[in-house]
């Protein structure tokens, strides 16, 4: 149910199930405690596994195009310490862990990999302007998994400024190769504000 760990990873309330027996004691110790009142409450999340990575991109519908202006990886307690402790002490210790944000780390990725973050970000441009008008103008983030195939597996989106750009206060490699000055997010949006402004566009980047 990592999934679901995801987007709630700051209360407790999820767990994680490989077979009927282990989501059935794992509903009813919830049902114990007085989270949920049956299984009807939880929801089903498949686990992937791999490597969690964060996709900041910047679209302009001034210019109608897409950038990659970062990517990072959460580093989330008490899951991403347990791979130090041995497995017999691991079978042990018990509880479940939390998935608490506590910090963000730069990741660059293989270059193999950048065609399809490209494809996917545009992709969910269009459909954002397909299904909510007027689309995704601005910052956003496609927040996923790469597997051991190097398959990428979105779970969730932010339709916003994203903690992980606070690591790119000076720019990225990624905005470093799109622009000569350091390129934050911020200074992304007023940028782009300034270049609306000037073509009488303002109408296209505000909601």
């Amino acid at each position: 149910m990592h999934r679901q760990a995801a987007r709630r990873r700051r209360r407790p309330g999820y767990y994680l199930a490989w077979n009927r027996e282990s989501f059935e004691e794992g509903a009813a110790r919830l049902v114990k405690q007085g989270m949920i009142k049956g299984e009807q409450d939880l929801y089903i999340q498949e686990f992937i596994r791999g490597v969690p990575a964060y996709l900041q991109y910047f679209y302009s519908p001034v210019t109608k195009s897409l950038e990659l202006l970062g990517v990072d990886r959460r580093y989330e307690s008490d899951i991403d310490g347990v791979g130090r402790i041995p497995a017999r002490q691991q079978l042990g210790a018990g509880g479940e862990p939390s998935y608490t944000v506590v910090g963000n780390i730069p990741l660059v990725l293989r270059e193999s990999l950048l065609d399809e973050v490209y494809k996917i970000g545009e992709s969910f441009c269009r459909a954002a302007e397909r299904l909510v008008k007027p689309g995704m103008p601005g910052p956003f983030c496609l927040e996923g998994v790469y597997d051991s195939e190097g398959k990428f597996t979105t779970f969730e989106f932010s339709a916003r400024i994203v903690a992980g750009t606070n690591l790119f206060v000076d720019g990225s490699p990624y905005s470093s190769l799109l622009y000569d000055d350091p390129m934050s997010m911020g200074r992304r949006i007023a940028r782009e504000v300034k270049i609306a402004k000037r073509k009488n566009q303002l109408s296209k980047i505000v909601t």
